[in-house]
């Protein structure tokens, strides 16, 4: 992977075709240097402790390579441990326990692709053992686990980066920039769509393999028999370990919904979620159906859909802007061609690095992401997707799913974060904890 950069004309001409083979229309972007940011010297290389490594785990330890070295690998699975440490190179150190990295005085940031249970407790750990964090999407299991994270993120000055890298992919950072300055006149209405859940079961009870610490696997959630389907990729459709596809990809589209909003810091004061509920012993749990209409104190409304086009829509006044994956589209953008939003005039964040060229793949806008993770770690400003915008925004994925399993509308005080005059809806802002896994924050 170079780290060399285009001229400025070279990009701009490279983009033009990139952006008209997508559909999309480019944006003026002026590079400043020559030379990538990424450190040059050995002496200058980040120590990067990696801790859950099956697919996306090992996949953003990969990408933080450019910048430093990963000494230290964790994983309660020994076979994806070992895979994942000869991917790297084979001169980590492979450990089962994540706390022997933390503890560690050799490694200054940590990378964590756990499944989202864990994410909360290695968030805290890290951060109160002086170690910088990546730490993979959705943020938080529960509404009092982001809390928390952002109150121990704020007590030790420590750098987080949630992997919500939408946010440094340009079609979405263009969309929200757009909407921002707007483009599309005053904002009317976003609507998200995710995709479904997936059904199954119910699946057969197993020993657990001999490679796999199935107690540590569980953390905090109840300890329950092993079933294959619990683990690995399938996690995300039992509600003990996630949220479907509301916290999946809804940790990535509600954010950019947010974003473009401009309610990262904040959330809605009204949620009516519905959903079928599956009854399958055994069997996954998260929505079959499912949809949301969440809305705002000034009117603004956002409805989530389990069906439809994948993407995020903006609808304003004087245009709507749709933008996924594969295309950022809509008159709005179609106009940058007459009236271009030049690069240094984005508003969405304060600390782009100017001299790195923003790529254009999945793959690529996560080495975006991870730049501005590394960047932030030497300068100790905030990331693009700090610990406050990416709690508020895994936060109105968590009230829709909590709106949809009590079947009801909830009122929500966005101030307190506490559901208004529902004690039981006010319950589900936690979960019990498993000792010895408890969150101490």
């Amino acid at each position: 992977m170079s780290r060399h950069f285009l001229s400025r004309r070279e990009f701009l001409r490279t983009t033009a075709a990139g952006c008209a083979a997508g559909g999309m229309i480019p944006y003026v972007f002026s590079a400043r240097a020559e030379e990538a940011a990424a450190p040059t010297s050995r002496n200058d290389r980040l120590r990067f402790g990696a801790i859950g490594m099956r697919y996306q785990g090992t996949v953003i330890a990969k990408l933080a390579l450019p910048y430093g070295d990963v000494v230290a690998i964790a994983d309660v699975d020994r076979a994806i441990g070992e895979k994942a440490k000869a991917d790297l190179g084979g001169k980590a150190d492979l450990y089962e326990d994540y706390r022997k990295i933390l503890d560690r005085k050799d490694v200054d940031a940590v990378t964590i692709g756990t499944p989202d249970h864990w994410h909360a407790k290695m968030v805290i750990d890290a951060c109160r053992a002086g170690k910088d964090v990546y730490c993979e999407k959705p943020l938080s299991l529960t509404i009092d686990e982001g809390k928390a994270m952002c109150r121990v993120v704020r007590e030790t000055g420590r750098v987080v980066q949630v992997g919500s890298w939408q946010r440094s992919d340009h079609r979405y950072r263009l969309a929200c920039e757009l909407v921002r300055q707007g483009r599309i006149g005053k904002l009317r209405k976003v609507t998200v769509v995710l995709g479904k859940n997936v059904t199954g079961g119910p699946f057969a009870v197993e020993k657990p393999p001999a490679e796999l610490n199935w107690d540590l696997w569980q953390g905090q959630t109840p300890d329950v028999p092993y079933i294959k389907e619990r683990s690995h990729y399938t996690f995300r459709w039992w509600y003990e370990y996630s949220g479907g596809q509301m916290t999946d990809w809804g940790a990535h589209h509600m954010d950019i919904a947010q974003w473009g909003m401009g309610t990262d810091r904040t959330g809605p004061v009204e949620i009516d979620g519905k959903a079928a509920l599956p009854n399958v012993p055994n069997g996954y749990n998260v929505a079959v159906d499912f949809g949301a209409v969440l809305r705002y104190a000034d009117g603004l409304e956002l409805e989530v859909l389990d069906n439809g086009r994948n993407g995020v829509m903006f609808e304003g006044e004087a245009g709507r802007i749709f933008v996924n994956r594969g295309t950022v589209e809509g008159k709005p953008v179609e106009d940058l061609t007459q009236s271009p939003l030049e690069r240094e005039s984005f508003k969405l964040y304060a600390h782009d690095n100017l001299a790195r060229p923003p790529r254009f793949g999945k793959l690529d806008a996560i080495l975006n992401h991870m730049g501005n993770f590394v960047d932030c770690i030497k300068t100790r400003n905030a990331p693009v997707s700090d610990v406050v915008s990416q709690h508020r925004s895994v936060s109105v994925c968590h009230l829709a799913n909590i709106s949809m399993r009590l079947g009801r509308k909830l009122a929500w005080d966005p101030e307190k974060e506490l559901f208004v005059g529902d004690d039981e809806a006010n319950t589900w802002l936690r979960r019990p904890q498993r000792k010895p896994f408890e969150i101490e924050a």
